[in-house]
């Protein structure tokens, strides 16, 4: 049985990723939602120490909220004035991202709901070691992240390009 300070802890690391999470994306200064993105890596790298995953939470600190948030605001002073307001979505965007959101959220859930047999393989209680979690993370078999992970780290790589070669127009 949890005790109650530890419950507090995590309903608070939780509702901060909550309303950091739901403030970057509703403010309309893009430096502001750089910095609440900041405020919610830093809560998830808590939850990971919480559940005694020093190794995560220090790459969650190092790589994401140390090396990604960084590029994020390096592409945002080159590319924008970071002091100007956003425009205001038009009513139809507003729908359409709306409707764009719950069926991202809807296939997430069946993604996560499908996958729960990697889980299920665990002994109830029992935290995977880091060696099972790296094999996950960095596996090519079924149900392993490999490809995912190199995707993304080529769709940053072209982000970071398409940020030098916008700057690099507005400076002719």
């Amino acid at each position: 049985m949890e005790s109650v300070g530890s419950i507090i802890v995590y309903v608070v690391i939780a509702l901060t990723i909550v309303i950091c999470s739901v403030l970057a994306v509703t403010t309309r200064k893009i430096l502001r939602a750089a910095t609440y993105l900041l405020f919610t890596l830093f809560a998830t790298a808590a939850l990971y120490f919480k559940l005694d995953y020093e190794f995560l939470g220090a790459v969650q600190i190092a790589v994401y909220a140390g090396g990604i948030v960084v590029l994020f605001v390096f592409s945002i002073l080159l590319t924008s004035h970071p002091g100007d307001n956003s425009a205001k979505l038009a009513s139809r965007k507003r729908a359409l991202g709306l409707t764009g959101s719950l069926l991202l959220l809807i296939v997430a859930g069946y993604s996560l709901v499908s996958r729960c047999e990697l889980w299920s393989a665990l002994p109830q209680g029992e935290n995977p070691s880091m060696n099972e979690i790296g094999e996950t993370l960095m596996g090519t078999a079924h149900g392993q992240y490999l490809l995912p992970f190199e995707a993304i780290s080529v769709l940053l790589l072209a982000c970071i390009i398409g940020g030098v070669v916008v700057a690099r127009k507005n400076k002719n």
